[in-house]
């Protein structure tokens, strides 16, 4: 341990921090739309689809700037945003007086926003979540490259992936207890404690973060943007990025259809945040294994068997309508979308961490900041389209029971919901298949790098 650098590991520290609050708001945030804002299915899926996307996005130019005035300062800037973002979040629908909070005995009941045009003002909230968390997602996987070397760069973002999903699980854990306390005030309040998370990471930074590396800060303008240039420019980096795009948008279900998915056909009883769950922890548990099991490889040899794992898990989860009765005691639906996630996971240890590997390898001196920002370019295209196809996906296949006058008329328009899941399976063999034709193409120009 003692090889890793003290910036090193508060780096990871704060992406702990950061993934504990955003997962444990975004494992809800359709459900925050839908049932505490008042948007549609389709209206809740294309706003977080589009607060995902830009959360990708930017990482490409917040990248850039962070190479250019130094990652302490960026990073004091991201948990700032976050901090203030995730309290307006929390705060907008109690200070509206159509908020719609009613008392019911001892708890608080919230009726949501419905018709109303203040619902809207979550968009510019949003935005500063997007911003705080777009310099996130390319500055600290920049740190890890820029403090280790290359003989501990692959076991550095074994950990970095690690804490990743840490946190990732942690955060999920809070809002079931919380929604069984509070109810759907849960997705409320759960934004409060992910703000106090981004400000502990707030002080540990200004207290701890301090690197000796300062490559390519203090570049003008000019530098920056052709910096931006070189790297669209890359064809076979931006290839790599469309393709890898398929296994994303199969990710993307566990925010986008699961939680919906689950509460409608196994019940309110359901508990979507416990199941997601299953992905970080068997990330925890794995990926240090898969990378050592792979260390001799080459990364895009990984991140092939990764490839073919996740439209098994999409069919898997497609088998919950399957059975009749109870699975080890939990419902079918329950239970093999539980066994879907975890293969999800298991391919997850073979693309991602070998994926951010790779593209740190392409990244000249003092541009690891915005190579490591424009590898999360995958995670905007699947975020518009997994979240797109998802609220058209679920209105078509599992529609909300509001909309139904009867409880027969609703099983029927659900009796074929499981078909969701053969879309992403096609989807992800797709691009399973692609990653092969493209290791044809460029295996023989890049045998060092691929």
């Amino acid at each position: 341990m003692a090889k890793y650098t003290k910036a090193f590991w508060t780096a990871n520290t704060a992406e702990l921090l950061e993934r504990m609050a955003y997962y444990a708001v975004f494992i809800v945030i359709t459900l925050y739309l839908s049932n505490t804002l008042g948007f549609s299915d389709i209206e809740a899926s294309l706003i977080s689809g589009l607060f995902s996307g830009g959360l990708y996005l930017l990482p490409m130019f917040t990248g850039a700037f962070a190479d250019k005035i130094g990652y302490r300062k960026s990073i004091i800037i991201a948990f700032s945003l976050l901090s203030a973002g995730y309290l307006l979040q929390g705060l907008l629908p109690i200070v509206l007086e159509s908020s719609g909070l009613v008392e019911y005995g001892e708890k608080t009941v919230f009726t949501g926003l419905v018709s109303s045009w203040e619902r809207y003002l979550i968009i510019p909230v949003l935005l500063i979540l997007m911003i705080g968390g777009s310099f996130i997602k390319s500055i600290i996987s920049a740190s890890v490259a820029r403090e280790t070397t290359s003989e501990t760069r692959a076991k550095g973002y074994s950990i970095f992936y690690m804490m990743v999903n840490i946190g990732s699980f942690t955060g999920k854990s809070v809002i079931d207890p919380l929604r069984t306390l509070v109810g759907e005030c849960a997705y409320i309040y759960i934004n409060f404690f992910s703000a106090i998370l981004c400000a502990i990471a707030f002080l540990a930074v200004i207290l701890f973060y301090h690197s000796a590396h300062h490559s390519g800060e203090g570049k003008s303008v000019k530098e920056v943007f052709q910096g931006l240039l070189k790297v669209f420019s890359n064809g076979k980096l931006l290839v790599l990025i469309m393709i890898v795009t398929g296994f994303w948008i199969v990710q993307q279900q566990l925010y986008a259809t699961m939680p919906k998915y689950v509460i409608r056909l196994a019940g309110e009883t359901a508990r979507p945040g416990w199941i997601a769950n299953v992905n970080p922890f068997v990330v925890v548990v794995c990926v240090n294994f898969v990378t050592q099991l792979m260390a001799k490889r080459k990364a895009l040899s990984s991140i092939i068997v990764g490839m073919f794992l996740i439209p098994l898990s999409a069919l898997i989860m497609a088998m919950g309508n399957v059975f009749e009765g109870e699975i080890m005691g939990l419902h079918p639906i329950t239970f093999m979308m539980i066994v879907g996630i975890a293969f999800q996971a298991l391919a997850e240890c073979f693309i991602s961490p070998r994926y951010l590997e790779y593209f740190s390898l392409q990244a000249p001196k003092g541009e690891e900041g915005l190579y490591l920002g424009f590898s999360h370019l995958h995670s905007f295209l699947s975020s518009i389209l997994g979240f797109g196809l998802s609220g058209i996906l679920l209105t078509k296949y599992c529609p909300d029971p509001n909309l139904f006058p009867t409880i027969e008329a609703w099983q029927e328009a659900t009796v074929n919901a499981h078909y969701i899941w053969y879309w992403f399976a096609a989807i992800g063999l797709i691009s399973a298949f692609a990653l092969i034709v493209y290791a044809k193409i460029y295996r023989s120009k890049e045998k060092k790098e691929i």
